[in-house]
Order: structure tokens, then sequence, then C-alpha cells
């Protein structure tokens, strides 16, 4: 018994005079600590071997109580968060961003009739391509990856869903919220066909909850097994997703709930294909992106799914 005390008060006692020794020399730690670095775009980076135990969630903007911020991503993230891995939150939609692949995983977007009504105040075209400078150097995506590659930067929350003032159309435009979609045939036709039928939606339904993101899909191949496959572009190797899904729930007056989810190819679609053609289960697209849509929502609580009753 003896022993095991005078163990433990050794042990207090090493904790205690390390607690001293680092505050008595905090300076020479953090130039020991500094000097285990790099500069990156001109400034400093700490290097930090090993990787986070958990997600994080952050914001790409200063958050002030003053600015309604908190209250807007409660609304915008009513039903649920698909996960909690390095969130970014916008004035008018948050996302989840991918640093390995350069691209989102999902973004989420709370849409009514004001978000997309027309608006003499905001003005697309003074909109710029720009890198969200909140993400790590290491992690972000430069418009430079994308110029000479053939992929268009692809909007995953719709610049024309963001209409309530100038400063939440140009948040739309970080390349954050970017992904590398084929233009002719798929992000200028295909693609922009489903973002409006997702706005038709608020004529419905007093609110519209919508979760976008990438996919990365395997496909059989000739040897008979299959791959999963997708190109890189840029020197941050950015990844090109191989298909796309939109996740959207409408939510009517008397509080009854709908779901649509689509899955789409990364390639040329033709014209007259309709949008209903790349209806797909929820939970297919869950378990193929890893992620929980609207898990605050039991399915037997919705009305319809991709138009069946329930």
């Amino acid at each position: 018994m003896f022993r095991k005390r005078l163990l433990h008060f050794a042990q207090l006692s090493a904790i205690g005079l390390t607690g001293f020794y680092v505050g008595q020399n905090t300076d020479k730690f953090h130039n020991l600590l500094w000097n285990d670095s790099i500069i990156v775009d001109g400034k400093r980076v700490k290097s930090m071997p090993g990787l986070p135990v958990f997600g994080t969630v952050s914001a790409a903007t200063p958050f002030t109580e003053s600015s309604g911020g908190k209250d807007r991503v409660s609304q915008i993230m009513k039903y649920g968060f698909p996960s909690l891995d390095n969130v970014r939150s916008y004035d008018d939609f948050i996302l989840s961003y991918d640093r390995r692949n350069r691209v989102p995983n999902w973004v989420f977007e709370h849409i009514t009739q004001e978000h997309i009504a027309k608006n003499d105040q905001v003005d697309r075209s003074k909109c710029d391509f720009k890198p969200d400078e909140s993400i790590h150097p290491f992690f972000r995506s430069q418009n430079t990856d994308y110029k000479g590659s053939g992929f268009d930067r692809g909007h995953m929350a719709a610049a024309g869903n963001h209409r309530l003032c100038q400063k939440h159309v140009d948040q739309t435009f970080f390349l954050t919220n970017m992904a590398p979609q084929v233009g002719e045939g798929f992000n200028r036709h295909a693609w922009n066909t489903l973002e409006k039928h997702v706005r038709k939606l608020t004529r419905v339904y007093t609110n519209v909850y919508c979760c976008t993101g990438p996919l990365y899909l395997p496909r059989r191949e000739s040897d008979g097994k299959s791959y999963v496959r997708y190109q890189v572009i840029g020197a941050n190797t950015v990844a090109v997703p191989t298909h796309f899904y939109k996740v959207v729930v409408g939510e009517a007056r008397d509080g009854s709930l709908d779901m649509e989810a689509y899955v789409m190819p990364n390639q040329k679609i033709p014209d007259e294909t309709p949008v209903s053609a790349f209806m797909v289960p929820p939970e297919s697209i869950e378990k193929a992106a890893g992620l929980l849509f609207f898990d605050k929502i039991h399915r037997s609580k919705l009305n319809r799914i991709n138009g069946k009753k329930v």
C-alpha cells in the first residue's frame, strides 16, 4: 500500500514539475515549434504530421451573434447533417469539403420562392471564381487546375438559388463549391435542367431542402472485375467525379414532406432525356456516398419518395 501511494505521489510531482518547466520556457517551445515549418503562398505554415481524430467544423467567414448566421445554419440543416467532416458555413449554404479530392463531399441549401426571385440588385456577371482561403493551401483547388482541362467549374449550390443579395451569389463562386463537370451536354444542359426543376419545386412547397454532391461509382471492365476510376486535373489533382447526386426534400405548408433523389452521370446527356429518368432510391446514394441524408426524418414520415406514396 505504501509503495502505491509513493508511486502516485511521484507521478503527481512529475506532472507538476513538467507544467512549471513549460510555463517558464514558453518562448523556447514556441521557437522550437516554428522552426519545424515551411513557407506556402508567402505564409509560414506549421508542419504537423498525422491525421485529426475527429472531423472539423469551421466558418468560411467570421461569425458574429448579430449576423443571424447561427439561425440560418439551423434553418438550412433543419433535418440533419449528412456528415461532420470539414464543414464550412457560408451565409446562405453549408458544405462539407473533401480535402483529398479538392471538391465538396456535399452541399446543403434551403430554398424558398424569396431566394430565387429576380433581384435587380444581384448581378451574376460580377462574380469571379476564387479559391476559399479558409482552406489550408495544401488542399485548395485553384482556377489554374480547371484551365485547359476541358471541364467546367460546376456549381454544387447553384448561383440561381441565392438571389437575396450579391454577397450570397458571390459566395457560390468559391471553388470549394465547385467540381469538374462536362460542359456541353451536362453542366450547361442536363444538370442545369435539374437545377431549374429544383427551383420550380418552390411553387409547390413552402421550403425546399437540397443536398448535392459528387459520386465515384465502380464500373465493370473487360476483365470482369469492377474498378473505381476517375480522372484528376491540374497541379492540385482535383478529382473529376463519375456522377453527381441531388437529394431534395419539399416541405408543404401543412408540414407534409416529399423526397426526390437523382443521380446523373458526368457525361453528355441527350437534351430530350427527362430528369425523372435519373431518379434513384435515396438509400442507393447514401450507400455509394457514405452519407446519411435527412437523418432527422424517418422515411416512414415521408409522404412520397420519387413521386410514389410511401
